[in-house]
């Protein structure tokens, strides 16, 4: 399994999509927070926070996951050695796995630079050093939950298809509509009294509950469960896979006979 994963972080790094995929995580994220005179710009808010960061983030990893999930198992099936890896001596979990991990591990490498800014704004306090720290841990903690959820969904689009493009398409689509497709609907007042249980069920609501410092137990279950969920999808996609060869191949046999 580690090997695998080794491979899966390696494969991402040896092509320019790699490095664009997060240069173009930071850029945004820098050019809303210190260059453009907009909402998210952090001198002009006035404020020792990271608050915006935190708010514009989600969006920007609604592109960057699908970009970082896409090939994940895409290009394998694309390329047919799916079949070759499922003989591996390794379970479907472990492969799923593998691939999980090395998604989340590149979006952590994408956020370990943007430590920068809470360095930044630790300096830029008036008093130096007036932030709210736990508050920002809290928020990283959410964003990493946010980003392993989002992983997880464009893993398991990326297991049923063999087209990166539409991989993208796919997660991000999902993936968007996980985050404030709930809230929307809710916002509409069409349910009348299950209004807050459909908010339950968007990511956002959940994330930013966590961002404010407060690690609920509810939220924590909420992103291992989104996790678990789209884990399992993607095994029932590589079992359904699995079969759907073992019957091409007794048919290839039965004809040879």
């Amino acid at each position: 399994m580690y090997i695998l994963f080794k491979k899966e972080i390696l494969s991402f790094f040896s092509s320019l999509i790699g490095y664009i995929a997060v240069v173009i995580f930071l850029t945004i994220n820098g050019l809303f927070l210190w260059v453009f005179p907009l909402g998210f710009n952090i001198i002009d808010y006035g404020y020792a926070s990271l608050e915006n960061f935190f708010m514009l983030a989600p969006y920007v990893f609604l592109f960057l996951i699908p970009a970082i999930t896409m090939r994940t198992f895409a290009d394998e099936n694309r390329a047919g050695t799916i079949e070759l890896l499922l003989t591996k001596p390794l379970t479907d979990m472990q492969i799923i796995f593998a691939k999980y991990l090395a998604g989340v591990s590149v979006v952590v490498l994408s956020l370990l630079p943007t430590l920068i800014y809470a360095i930044s704004v630790y300096l830029l306090g008036a008093p130096k050093g007036n932030l709210d720290v736990g508050g920002l841990w809290g928020s990283y903690i959410g964003l990493l939950f946010l980003a392993s959820g989002f992983v997880a969904i464009g893993v398991f689009v990326s297991s049923i298809t063999d087209n990166q493009i539409v991989a993208f398409m796919l997660a991000l689509v999902i993936s968007g509509f996980a985050y404030i497709g709930f809230d929307f609907i809710a916002s509409l007042s069409l349910f009348g009294s299950i209004d807050l249980l459909l908010l339950s069920l968007g990511i956002q609501s959940h994330y930013t509950s966590i961002s404010r410092g407060v690690i609920d137990t509810r939220d924590v279950l909420y992103f291992l469960s989104v996790i678990a969920l789209f884990l399992l999808f993607t095994k029932t996609a590589l079992e359904s896979r699995k079969w759907e060869n073992s019957i091409r191949l007794s048919i290839s046999k039965n004809k040879e006979q």
